[in-house]
């Protein structure tokens, strides 16, 4: 016997075949769609992480206030005090983790922070590369921390010995380059004014 298929059967297998291959391309478009999502979110928190650290890098930079030079009865300067601030705009910013080179006419030197006040005692050892730093005025108490524009930091440089090499003559060119921990730099450039007779303290 055989047995006929109608129209009707086979308008309904033809309709199956398509539902079932409706369903998977919308299984397909639904992974798809998910792969895509994430990493359209994955990109979005890379480029925001990635534009948040430039922020700081240009950003979180220091900003001179002032530069003076301690002037010796030989007429030479032996250290230089540098008050710095926040610079427009910038965040937080730790002194003590920032990476500090001088470059001045005897070299270049990378110096490592200390607490020590040089002009206690000058107890410093041969082959030291150090500055030294103290609170001007830091509204949270901090000795080290920069976090309000208020706030003020001097720098201490002792040039007078193994410290940085020398003492400053007039005329002398010296660069002060400070990067801060997001790495952000700052550049502080002085020439010794070419008369220091008679006096104890010139700016630079």
């Amino acid at each position: 016997m055989f047995e006929f298929i109608t129209d009707e059967e086979e308008r309904g297998q033809v309709g199956i075949g398509t539902l079932i291959v409706f369903i998977a391309m919308v299984l397909v478009a639904a992974i798809a769609a998910g792969v895509l999502i994430n990493t359209a979110g994955f990109l979005q928190s890379k480029s925001q992480e990635t534009g948040q650290q430039s922020s700081k890098q240009v950003s979180n930079r220091l900003q001179e206030v002032a530069t003076v030079g301690n002037v010796t009865t030989n007429g030479e300067i032996d250290i230089v005090n540098v008050t710095v601030t926040q610079a427009p705009g910038a965040g937080e910013i730790d002194i003590h983790n920032a990476t500090v080179t001088w470059i001045g006419p005897t070299g270049t030197y990378q110096l490592q922070s200390t607490t020590q006040n040089f002009s206690d005692n000058g107890a410093l050892t041969d082959g030291d590369k150090l500055y030294s730093y103290e609170s001007v005025k830091n509204a949270a108490g901090s000795e080290n921390v920069l976090n309000d524009a208020d706030d003020r930091l001097n720098l201490v440089f002792d040039v007078s010995g193994p410290t940085n090499g020398d003492v400053l003559n007039e005329g002398d060119e010296v660069t002060i380059k400070i990067n801060t921990m997001s790495g952000a730099t700052t550049s502080i450039r002085f020439t010794v004014p070419e008369s220091l007779g008679q006096k104890e303290a010139v700016e630079l």
